[in-house]
């Protein structure tokens, strides 16, 4: 289709930067020299998860997290990036394709404080491409309509954890682990 080959830009548009401003959450993918992929989350409050640098530049910063550095290994070995940003209750997505490079301080650093946690590191991303994406996806998986959500179905965090990687992990250490004080050290490392 004409509209979507067309809808292609290569800088931020106003409304782009309205988009990232509003955005809690992006997913990173990312490929390594031989082609194995990840896609990483990357999450901070709304108005503090990309940092736009200028039309054609943003930053995200590095929280600390599972230290697997998957996507950081592979964007040292192949800068080539695509973003994925969401917006709660939107279905359709900003998508940026660029050229990433991993930097362990800068100037803009003082401005992605988060709840007084500096980052400890940040992807910085020169951007080939910028689009949205259609709701199709988020439509038919109805992701944002919570009667159709079924926490119960699975298991909780704590007892996949315990199944999976932490087995000589007592449950109810992992539970309290993963309890409400979860939340509470977000920004530490």
């Amino acid at each position: 289709m004409k509209a979507a080959a067309e809808k292609v830009r290569h800088v931020l548009d106003p409304i782009d930067r309205m988009w990232l401003e509003h955005s809690p959450l992006c997913l990173i993918g990312t490929s390594d020299a031989t082609g194995n992929l990840d896609v990483s989350p990357k999450g901070d409050p709304a108005g503090q998860l990309a940092h736009v640098i200028d039309d054609r530049t943003l930053a995200i910063a590095e929280r600390p997290g599972n230290r697997r550095v998957d996507g950081y290994r592979n964007v040292m070995a192949n800068p080539h990036v695509g973003l994925i940003f969401l917006v709660p209750g939107r279905g359709d997505t900003l998508r940026i394709n660029g050229r990433a490079r991993l930097l362990r301080d800068a100037p803009y650093f003082d401005e992605m404080v988060v709840k007084g946690h500096r980052p400890i590191l940040a992807l910085e991303v020169a951007i080939d491409e910028v689009f949205y994406h259609c709701a199709k996806a988020f439509m038919r998986s109805k992701l944002w309509q919570p009667e159709t959500w079924d926490h119960d179905a699975i298991p909780s965090t704590a007892r996949i954890a315990k199944a999976l990687t932490r087995k000589d992990t007592p449950l109810d250490e992992l539970e309290e682990y993963y309890g409400p004080s979860y939340a509470e050290k977000l920004y530490r490392a």
